[in-house]
């Protein structure tokens, strides 16, 4: 599917169709805005997922940003679960603000959960700046961890799994933290925590949290 809002265009696309130039185009915005970034290790993370929302100027047809997504399956005790698991996400600055990638993410994972009868769906996103967690209050009326409630403990088990399954020497879950042996955090000034930005009650929990 591809469509097109304000100056970004989005399509969902299979990380086997990208063509060098696109995966070069993706790491220079990697780098860009992530510190201790390799190309093995963006390799690596494309290489496991199952699409890739790609976004590119729709005048130019530059991308312009990028988000990549996998399906996770665990089984917690006699019951089953299934995540939709989100990796490298970045868009360039100059688009901040635009609504094509929610949009769009939305349409293809809303999609695929109602294809999925056997088990409960979840969202599982790990989150390098408030940011990226600031999604979860704009489109989710219930999310965990937040500070509007206690993580209720059934789902705390499934975050736990799910930390485990694909982090299984970084998660912590005691903290609920995941310790990257090879982290890649914002480069400075990229999504900097102001005094007014923490008057933002999710955003003062996710600096206090982290």
């Amino acid at each position: 599917p591809q469509t097109a809002s304000g100056c970004l265009a989005g399509q969902v696309q299979r990380p086997a169709e990208l063509t060098p130039a696109q995966r070069d185009r993706m790491y220079a915005l990697l780098v860009h805005y992530f510190s201790n970034v390799t190309q093995p290790q963006f390799e690596r993370d494309l290489a496991e997922k199952e699409w890739v929302i790609v976004l590119a100027d729709a005048a130019s047809g530059q991308i312009q940003g990028f988000s990549t997504l996998m399906r996770l399956r665990v089984v917690i005790g006699d019951w089953p679960v299934v995540a939709f698991f989100s990796g490298d996400t970045i868009i360039h600055q100059a688009y901040w603000g635009g609504t094509e990638l929610p949009r769009l993410w939305g349409r293809h994972v809303f999609g695929l959960a109602e294809t999925i009868h056997d088990a409960p769906v979840y969202w599982f996103l790990i989150s390098s700046g408030y940011k990226t967690y600031r999604f979860l209050p704009v489109f989710f009326r219930e999310f965990y961890p937040t500070y509007q409630r206690p993580t209720p403990p059934a789902i705390k088990q499934v975050l736990d799994a799910l930390g485990q399954l694909k982090f299984p020497n970084e998660y912590d879950a005691a903290s609920g933290l995941i310790h990257f042996s090879q982290a890649s955090p914002l480069r400075p000034g990229v999504a900097e925590v102001t005094q007014r930005r923490l008057k933002d009650p999710h955003v003062a929990f996710f600096v206090n949290t982290n």
